[in-house]
């Protein structure tokens, strides 16, 4: 959907008139069925202006197209202006051009990431340069029009209030700004030299409706690129069970339509392969040519099996197949081929960082795709929001017509390939009662440490032999690392030990970096992940009094968000308080204690904890 589109010389008339914001402000009411705020209007009014500057040269002709506000298909983000017409050969073009009012922005140590004033506040946001780029890549890779027919996009950016620095243009950025150059201040003569390259001739606003008219569909070339990047990759490789689910998913897929909806929901414990048969129905019905994506609430998932696929670091144009669970709350129903949701225990009602987004996110997935799979464990559910269970996606899966089928992965590559050491930890936390009280017979390395220091040694120790062993806690120490690189988050003075969460700079690939290893991390960084050892620190939110095992709201840091909600709903009903409180701390720690495939070693802060555990194991 475009929100205004005209020539450059009607564009130029509302701009000169003072006329261009009123009227974008009513398209938008009229198409995006909303109002717009005063520094939405006002940020039109000035980009706009500059942008008139730029295009009142001769040489660009007069039927050029312009369209402002366009919005990416089955996404809620907008390209701010793009240029149409063709060249000098009659070759189509069309310049995508993002528009900041910025007046500075920082360097950061995140790939295609700065930092900057938005919303009166200092935040990450993307690079300039990046979004540009990322935009012309979604609509090269999934718009049918625009790869089919050989249309040239040609993405930059125009900052029009910033002046030169070393941080906008910093060579760490270079790869984004080669792809999409950025024009400052000073640059207005440099961007209209660069229209020019592509723009000789007018296309009277026809090109950019073929382009909003196109079909979504994954261009081969996305699609053999994924397929590559697959070969090879062990970790991929689906063995068992894996490969009848995955057969099942395939056909349901292939055979879901507008009037046969499909809903399969996988239940399967850690390790059992979830995200393997996840990522090989991604990637193999992308190459059938539907419009799929992985989707999980978590970005740690999405971020580390993005760059497994890729090999490195960088974002790539395989981004845009990795969302976020709160991406559909205005996607039209039946315009996805097949939703993928891994980790689907941590769906949420509402969306957005304020939750103020949507309905219901199960809704929203189901109500979007032809076809959705969720896997889903709902002994993970680790925070109050989650959501996500087998009777949540029935009763929406029913409400909005699709039918409903069943699938159970039970074979474990995770914990030595062994039941039994799920079930003692389930046991052992008092989570259920089964038949494996103790270790005696379960080949898995489980140890109790009686430090952090030791703790932390032993990890370092078996993480030299692979870069596959990191420290992980629960959410029971504050971040005050995060605004005070300086100071520590995890201190305990008697064992002189201290060290840090995880580094914002890594973001969420930080069970992939090699010096985080000197770093915790959380159930956000590592759930849905697997390393060969891992050491967990379980903080003072879970305790042992008599025989009991139990969750201590007090012993959680006051910033954690798993718990928001915690004190209303104790106020209101005491008993539900205490029952969702033990589930959310006994979950989070079983999920902790189950990332290591070869062994887990745990410190507790209370003593009698420790004893606990070491008395459980029984060797």
């Amino acid at each position: 959907m475009i929100v205004y589109q005209s020539t450059k010389t009607g564009f130029i008339h509302d701009v000169t008139s003072g006329s261009i914001d009123d009227i974008i402000k009513a398209k938008v009411l009229e198409k995006l069925k909303r109002n717009s705020g005063p520094s939405e209007t006002e940020s039109w009014r000035n980009s706009l202006m500059y942008m008139n500057n730029v295009l009142n040269d001769p040489e660009i002709p007069n039927d050029t197209g312009i369209s402002i506000e366009c919005q990416i298909p089955q996404s809620s983000k907008r390209i701010d202006f793009i240029i149409t017409g063709t060249n000098a050969t009659h070759q189509e073009h069309a310049i995508i051009i993002e528009l900041k009012q910025w007046l500075s922005a920082e360097k950061t140590g995140k790939d295609g990431v700065v930092r900057t004033r938005l919303g009166g506040n200092l935040r990450e946001t993307s690079h300039p340069s990046y979004q540009a780029w990322s935009y012309a890549a979604l609509l090269m890779n999934f718009n049918e029009t625009i790869y089919t027919e050989d249309i040239q996009l040609k993405p930059c950016a125009f900052l029009h209030n910033y002046t030169q620095d070393a941080h906008i243009t910093h060579e760490f950025y270079a790869d984004y700004l080669k792809k999409a150059p950025v024009f400052l201040k000073n640059d207005q003569l440099k961007l209209r030299e660069f229209i020019k390259q592509f723009v000789k001739h007018g296309d009277k606003k026809e090109l950019i409706y073929r382009i909003e008219n196109g079909r979504i569909r994954p261009s081969k070339m996305l699609a053999d690129s994924l397929v590559n990047m697959l070969k090879g990759k062990d970790e991929f490789v689906m063995i068992d069970e894996q490969k009848i689910i995955y057969e099942t998913a395939l056909h349901m897929a292939r055979n879901a339509s507008k009037g046969k909806k499909k809903v399969l929901i996988v239940d399967g414990g850690p390790g059992t392969g979830k995200s393997v048969v996840a990522i090989n129905l991604l990637v193999n019905l992308t190459k059938e040519n539907k419009f799929v994506q992985y989707v999980t609430k978590n970005s740690a998932p999405r971020s580390v099996f993005e760059s497994k696929l890729t090999g490195e670091f960088r974002k790539t144009v395989i981004t845009n197949l990795f969302r976020s669970s709160g991406s559909y709350t205005e996607t039209p129903p039946n315009t996805i081929d097949a939703l993928i949701v891994d980790e689907a225990h941590r769906l949420n009602e509402k969306s957005g960082m304020f939750s103020n987004l949507g309905e219901n996110q199960v809704k929203e997935i189901i109500r979007s795709s032809l076809f959705s799979v969720f896997f889903i464990d709902e002994n993970q559910r680790v925070a109050m929001s989650d959501i996500g269970t087998k009777g949540e996606i029935e009763k929406w899966a029913a409400r909005l017509d699709a039918s409903v089928y069943h699938q159970k992965l039970e074979s474990q590559f995770r914990c030595g390939g062994s039941d039994g050491y799920l079930a003692w930890i389930d046991n052992t936390l008092q989570i259920r009662e089964t038949a494996n009280p103790t270790l005696e017979g379960i080949e898995y390395d489980f140890r109790v440490l009686d430090s952090p220091t030791e703790l932390r040694s032993l990890i370092n120790e078996k993480n030299e032999l692979n870069n596959k062993s990191r420290l992980v806690a629960g959410y029971c120490y504050p971040w005050n690392s995060k605004k005070d690189k300086t100071k520590f988050d995890i201190v305990f003075p008697a064992h002189s030990f201290e060290i840090r969460w995880n580094l914002s700079d890594d973001g969420m690939l930080w069970i992939l970096k090699p010096e985080s290893v000197n770093e915790v991390g959380c159930i956000h960084t590592c759930q849905g992940l697997e390393l060969d050892y891992v050491g967990v620190i379980i903080g003072k939110d879970m305790l042992v009094k008599n025989g009991f095992v139990f969750a201590d709201h007090a012993g959680r840091a006051s910033s954690d968000k798993t718990v928001h909600g915690f004190k209303k709903l104790k106020k209101e009903n005491p008993a539900a308080a205490s029952e969702a409180i033990n589930d959310i701390v006994k979950n989070t720690y079983r999920t902790l204690m189950t990332r290591g495939m070869k062994g887990c070693y745990v410190y507790a802060e209370d003593e009698e904890m420790r004893d606990w555990l070491r008395n459980s194991i029984g060797k």
